[in-house]
């Protein structure tokens, strides 16, 4: 019985998510093409390399079919309600990081606040007879937030590409979405309402509270933390 370890399977995050575990000593490597999904781990006995796209391991977490994975904080926590109950944070690991913020258009001069994007929202309403309608990828994390924060008379409509460019495509007025740098918005002539930061996120270790543990998967686990000098 081994202990599973889902990593993302292309790209940025997993280069640094291999270099992050190389630092501690375990080895983490595709052995296939990059159409494969082949894997191996070495530096310790008894894990396996499960190679997933990010939004992938939340659900694989949640499921119990991987003990371990490592993934955006906003995607579990967009992905798992009560998500806390699902997973354990085993450590940040430094990078991938990004904010999920609210933007909107650089000529909305007077709204550069949430209630200042809540007074615009009913204007909107009242002048346009249909909400204002923010896209986003992130549902459940943005509705929380802008209920907790008492904004109203808005809409969230999806967007699983270019978020940014749902305005000039005038299919919404506003956007929540994830930036490092604000470069892509601000080339798209959007700016960050400035008490908006609904999330600050990177990739980080998750443990799987579902993923039912044999003794001999513990004590993996156990030489796994005490490896990777986690603060456990």
């Amino acid at each position: 019985m081994t202990i599973k370890l889902g990593v993302p399977s292309k790209g940025r995050l997993m280069e640094k998510t291999f270099d992050w575990f190389g630092a501690r000593g375990i080895s983490l490597s595709r052995t296939g093409s990059d159409r494969e999904y082949a894997a191996k781990v070495e530096g310790i006995e008894g894990v396996e390399l499960v190679l997933l796209s990010a939004g992938e391991i939340p659900r694989e977490l949640k499921a119990g079919r991987i003990h371990l994975g490592v993934t955006g904080t906003d995607l579990v926590q967009e992905k798992l309600g009560l998500w806390e109950q699902q997973v354990e944070t085993m450590a940040e690991l430094g990078f991938g990081r990004a904010d999920l913020i609210i933007a909107v258009p650089q000529c909305w001069v007077d709204v550069n606040l949430l209630e200042d994007l809540d007074a615009a929202a009913a204007a909107f309403r009242a002048k346009h007879g249909f909400r204002l309608r923010i896209a986003t990828k992130f549902h459940r994390l943005v509705r929380e937030f802008l209920r907790d924060h008492g904004v109203a008379d808005y809409q969230l409509v999806d967007s699983q590409g270019a978020t940014e460019g749902t305005i000039k495509n005038l299919t919404a007025e506003a956007v929540a979405d994830i930036t490092s740098t604000g470069d892509t918005l601000r080339a798209n002539h959007l700016k960050i309402l400035s008490d908006s930061t609904i999330l600050k996120s990177q990739a980080t270790l998750f443990r799987s509270r579902n993923a039912k543990l044999e003794q001999k998967q513990k004590e993996t686990l156990n030489a796994l933390i005490k490896q990777l000098e986690l603060d456990r």
